[in-house]
């Protein structure tokens, strides 16, 4: 059982290494240059209308994932998002999500999934105001609210499983890059 828990640790640091900048020793990243570990969404899934897409570009060394598109409240609608999986769970030090992001002059979201959102409408959403510069982005976990019915108030961060950046809530024009994500 040690073995494995040592393969999975090993595992956990490797995605999350490098940091966001050498200054922040105690913070992980999670992986944007493995493509395959995104996933893009949208409101479609249920009906809805809105329109976009998660794509990769390079920004001289450096891997960028970009969220465009068109959301749409109409239907029931009101999404698109890039979301990955976390392959470990973090550590009991974890205090919030920290982004290096620029998009344009619009209010975004960061969804978390826990092993407590059973149903497809349940996480935990903060929000982050965006502009057309670089800036650096830290969420406390304690800024999260839950969303969906039969939540608790709180998460423990050890229970989370995926984390989405999010065009939301609104109708919109959505333009978000992201060059780093990893908690602190």
């Amino acid at each position: 059982m040690s073995t494995l828990r040592l393969s999975g640790l090993l595992l956990a640091a490797a995605l999350i290494l490098p940091t966001l900048s050498s200054a922040e020793d105690d913070m992980t990243q999670i992986s944007l240059s493995d493509q395959s570990r995104w996933d893009y969404f949208s409101d479609q899934v249920m009906g809805g209308i809105s329109q976009g897409q998660a794509s990769f570009e390079q920004s001289g060394d450096q891997t960028v994932l970009r969220l465009t598109g068109k959301v749409s409240t109409a239907n029931n609608g009101g999404f698109i998002q890039a979301r990955t999986k976390l392959d470990a769970p973090l550590p009991a030090t974890a205090q919030g999500i920290i982004l290096n992001v620029k998009g344009n002059d619009q209010t975004y979201y960061v969804h978390i999934r826990t092993t407590w959102t059973l149903l497809p409408w349940q996480f935990y959403q903060a929000s982050f105001e965006m502009s057309e510069d670089w800036q650096e982005v830290r969420i406390p976990f304690g800024d999260f609210a839950p969303y969906g019915r039969m939540l608790r108030k709180t998460f423990d961060a050890q229970t989370m499983q995926s984390i989405a950046v999010v065009a939301f809530g609104r109708d919109h024009d959505a333009d978000l890059s992201v060059r780093a994500i990893g908690m602190y």
